[in-house]
């Protein structure tokens, strides 16, 4: 394959990561949004969030079973879930039900799903091996520029004067999505891109671990820790607009949605951040630390204190960046044959995503926004815990301070 043609397919499969990143930064505006519209509860609404993670979650229990990908196959079928999907926000919106709304997002994130469990290996083959990490980094970089756009743009669409009360620009956004995703998938089909070698990845399972993965407490660890950082990150997000315009400020839904760009803007920059410090600082010992400033963070979240609280929520986002990357890469170390099931479960985690902000709604409806950021409060210390113990639990003393020896990717999760 020559090299323009090397770049053509990086440039396709990189689209992806914006396309994705994109859908996501709109997910916490339509939440603000339909309850406006649709008069949902603030409970209601954080379906949405169960709807798209537990997407995910069918597709990382798909992967636990499934051992061998024909990865090209795998992203044009997750780019027509995709823009399935996104073509049925249209009716949905029509009908102006709530419910149908669930299952078109439903439909759009397993379609998500199947191209962050593919697009990933294709950017690590598409030129050189020695800068694979490069490459992939660069495709991360996109994904954060996705989700920076994705409320920026919303807060313009969906709360501008003539649309706070009505769902048209969601109509005209998700029917742009999906024309320009059914564009991707052609271009896909008709591209020929390398393929992956399963034998070339042998390499990283050499040592053949016969211990059973359930034997692994420093995994069973990670898995429960990544359950409720994810359950953390998306609950944070999830009430973030109700959070600001309730604050007591002259806070409205569009200048708020301003204000969740700029906390996603951060998330992307500590992403930049942590993996220059992590040259200098064990992963595990950053992991705990970032863990305990958000804890310390969401605490002043609690206290109600106007813009200092705001913006103490919006810095949640930049100590974030590094958690599931990281408790990733811990949660794997040593695994050998078992690292590819292992990972599988690990995605599998992120349904917190969907569980737990359910229960920040029911305490929002009940008492306060404020109040339900306790949740993620709780969360974080337990990450905090997995970054100080859990991560070497049953994990041999030859390997405490290595890396893991697996690139990890640095996605939104």
């Amino acid at each position: 394959m020559s090299k323009n043609k090397y770049l053509f397919a990086f440039a396709l499969v990189t689209s992806l990561f914006f396309i994705w990143g994109f859908t996501y930064g709109l997910l916490d505006v339509l939440n603000k949004h339909f309850q406006e519209t649709l008069n949902v509860t603030k409970t209601r609404s954080t379906l949405l969030q169960a709807a798209y993670f537990g997407a995910y979650f069918l597709i990382g229990l798909i992967g636990v079973f499934v051992n061998k990908f024909d990865y090209k196959k795998g992203i044009i079928f997750g780019l027509l879930l995709f823009a399935i999907g996104a073509f049925l926000f249209y009716p949905a919106a029509e009908s102006f039900n709530f419910n149908y709304f669930l299952l078109a997002l439903f439909i759009l994130a397993a379609g998500c799903g199947c191209l962050e469990t593919t697009a990933n290996p294709y950017v690590t083959v598409l030129g050189d091996p020695a800068k694979s990490a490069n490459r992939l980094n660069l495709s991360q970089c996109f994904n954060g520029l996705g989700s920076f756009f994705g409320p920026l743009l919303a807060s313009q669409l969906f709360f501008s004067h003539g649309n706070s009360d009505n769902l048209d620009s969601v109509k005209s956004v998700y029917l742009i999505i999906g024309v320009v995703v059914l564009g991707i998938a052609f271009l896909f089909i008709r591209t020929k891109l390398p393929e992956i070698k399963e034998a070339e990845q042998e390499h990283l399972t050499a040592d053949q671990d016969k211990k059973p993965l359930g034997a692994h407490p420093h995994f069973i660890f990670g898995v429960i820790a990544q359950f409720f950082y994810i359950a953390a990150q998306v609950g944070v997000a999830a009430l973030f607009i109700n959070y600001c315009t309730e604050s007591g400020l002259t806070i409205d839904n569009a200048l708020a949605s301003k204000l969740l760009a700029v906390a996603l803007f951060l998330f992307a920059a500590g992403r930049f951040i942590g993996t220059g410090l992590m040259r200098f600082i064990q992963p595990q010992v950053l992991l705990a630390v970032y863990a305990i400033v958000n804890f310390v963070l969401c605490a002043v979240v609690l206290l109600h204190l106007q813009w200092v609280s705001v913006v103490a929520l919006m810095i949640i986002f930049l100590f974030e960046s590094i958690m599931f990357p990281t408790i990733f890469a811990l949660g794997i170390k040593g695994l050998g044959s078992h690292t590819k099931k292992a990972a599988s479960f690990m995605i599998m985690s992120i349904v917190g995503g969907a569980i737990v902000p359910a229960a920040m709604g029911v305490l929002a409806d009940k008492f306060s926004t404020a109040v339900s950021y306790a949740i993620p409060m709780g969360c974080f210390l337990i990450v905090a815990w997995y970054g100080w113990r859990g991560y070497q639990i049953g994990l041999p003393k030859a390997m405490l301070g290595q890396g893991s020896g697996v690139k990890v990717d640095f996605n939104k999760h």
